[in-house]
């Protein structure tokens, strides 16, 4: 318990840092499945994301941290109705936030408002681990941020659990969107209960058909149990979106207002008797 707490005690920032240099770092001296260019300008580019949303979350994480400690003070939510150990509530409470996630991010694909701002995240047509950064800041903190609040709204998840929840997340996320080589096996042993990287690419393909699948953060199983579950030959893929194949929409002031502007969605051209669940 106590190296737990010193884990989460860790500035979450400082994880990103290390994990963001480890993962790019190893995407310039490893083989990689795929063959991009101008990674220090794509890198850059995707930073300002993050920049942004750490200086708003100055101000929001101070008032989710708030909101699900009252609602745990007041004891709201479903896991205040049993008594379970520590650990059981721990596991519950993390699978939890991620489930509802999967709800969340299934929900942005659907509602086309929500869409306008998750695109940027999809936008990207050269992915690797600075993708990860690639996320409209209005979307991470009124949409995923509030979701979270829902979360101990309705179960009764604490601060702690989501802290753990994020350490993982920042680790599977990482993993998911690096643009690196992993052996096959990983997808028929831990892929059957946790995500994996060819998983998660499959979501960030451009034909529709298999961006609005694998919507599971860390639990491929969502997917698996809710029939959204496909996979497709790494060789076939072919990321982001249609609409945003121009260099200049690509850039981080295009795609900060790009959920403003009326961009209508093209759909990529895949033979029907490719698109295999």
């Amino acid at each position: 318990m106590d190296f737990l707490d010193k884990l989460l005690g860790i500035d979450p920032n400082y994880i990103v840092i290390g994990l963001i240099a480890l993962f790019f770092s190893l995407e310039q001296i490893m083989k990689s499945p795929f063959n991009f260019k101008k990674r220090i300008n794509h890198l850059f580019q995707n930073l300002l994301f993050q920049i942004i949303l750490v200086i708003l979350n100055i101000f929001f994480v101070t008032f989710q941290v708030f909101s699900i400690e009252w609602l745990n003070s007041n004891h709201i939510g479903l896991l205040y109705l049993v008594e379970l150990p520590f650990w059981a509530k721990l596991f519950i409470s993390v699978a939890l936030y991620d489930v509802t996630a999967y709800w969340v991010h299934r929900g942005t694909h659907a509602i086309p408002l929500l869409w306008r701002f998750h695109r940027v995240h999809h936008s990207d047509t050269t992915m690797d681990s600075s993708t990860v950064f690639r996320f409209h800041p209005l979307e991470l903190i009124l949409v995923f941020g509030i979701g979270n609040i829902v979360t101990a709204a309705l179960f009764g998840t604490d601060v702690f659990s989501m802290a753990l929840y994020y350490f993982f997340l920042y680790l599977f996320f990482f993993f998911e969107h690096a643009n690196l080589k992993y052996p096959n096996w990983l997808n028929s042993t831990f892929g059957l209960i946790f995500v994996m990287p060819d998983h998660h690419r499959v979501h960030h393909q451009q034909d529709q058909f298999y961006t609005d699948s694998n919507y599971a953060d860390i639990f491929i199983i969502w997917d698996r149990i809710f029939g959204t579950f496909k996979m497709m030959p790494l060789e076939q893929m072919k990321y982001g979106l249609v609409e945003f194949g121009e260099d200049k929409k690509q850039t981080f002031l295009y795609l900060i207002k790009s959920p403003f502007i009326n961009i209508k969605r093209i759909t990529s051209d895949i033979k029907e008797e490719t698109k295999t669940e």
